[in-house]
């Protein structure tokens, strides 16, 4: 390869956009009636490395987790933590969202 050519590649690699990590995870959840299971999951999910910060809606049945710069959880991990303290996920999804973002959509919701 011609020696004259790396700087060039190096540089448009420098520009292609590298895939975009989700900074939090959504999760439906079915069985969040009380401040208590609130509480249970909340706990639950800031046990996780990962996590950096934790939103629970019981009115809307929301569980959102942002995560730490670098960092993931997998959704089987996830799914597992919540069916094994007795709910149901109904979906999970993944966005680039500030937690707080979601904490306002999820409260403005009627």
């Amino acid at each position: 390869m011609n020696p004259s050519v790396i700087p060039a590649l190096v540089l448009l690699a420098a520009l292609v956009p590298t895939a975009v990590q989700a900074k939090t995870i959504r999760i439906e959840v079915d069985g969040l009636v009380c401040a208590f299971c609130a509480q249970g999951i909340e706990k639950k999910m800031k046990a996780q490395p990962a996590t950096d910060k934790v939103f629970v809606s019981l009115e809307k049945k929301v569980v959102a987790v942002s995560l730490k710069p670098g960092q993931d959880i997998a959704d089987d991990k996830l799914k597992a933590e919540i069916t094994d303290a007795g709910y149901v996920v109904k979906g999970i999804r993944r966005s680039d969202e500030s937690l707080d973002d979601i904490r306002k959509h999820v409260k403005a919701q009627k």
